[in-house]
């Protein structure tokens, strides 16, 4: 938690796959901004990101008391988003510690482990092996 200017601001960080996102939760009307842009630009009006990311906020019923600040690099639009969606629940547990066990039953405060696999010597990718040949 955070006071600049008599306002109160709750951090909290986001990762999946390549996907960081530093979230911002500042009392306010229920605005999402990710890197300066309004949130449905940023998503390319792409409706379910939206919802995702207001889903740990729903949860609670504060949908329209806090606007999400984001600062999204690395990865797709989908891991960017899925990376809101935890900074901001991550933020809501420092908001109110009573706020961890419904967003906890939810799922909301589990990171997805799930990462490319590197890619190893003698393979052309991680997995995918020259074509065999017998003779």
């Amino acid at each position: 938690m955070e006071s600049t200017k008599d306002k109160v601001v709750y951090w909290g960080t986001g990762r999946r796959k390549s996907a960081i996102a530093r979230v911002r939760l500042v009392p306010g009307s229920g605005a999402i901004t990710v890197n300066n842009k309004p949130g449905n630009d940023y998503f390319n009006r792409i409706a379910s990101y939206i919802q995702s990311i207001k889903a740990p906020l729903e949860t609670l019923g504060l949908e329209n008391d806090y606007d999400i600040l984001v600062n999204a690099h690395g990865g797709g639009l989908t891991g960017q988003a899925d990376a809101v969606k935890l900074g901001v629940a991550r933020a809501l547990c420092e908001l109110a510690p009573e706020n961890r066990q419904p967003l906890k039953v939810e799922g909301y405060l589990t990171r997805d482990p799930r990462a490319k696999e590197r890619k190893k010597y003698g393979l052309h990718k991680a997995r995918k092996a020259p074509q065999y040949s017998k003779r």
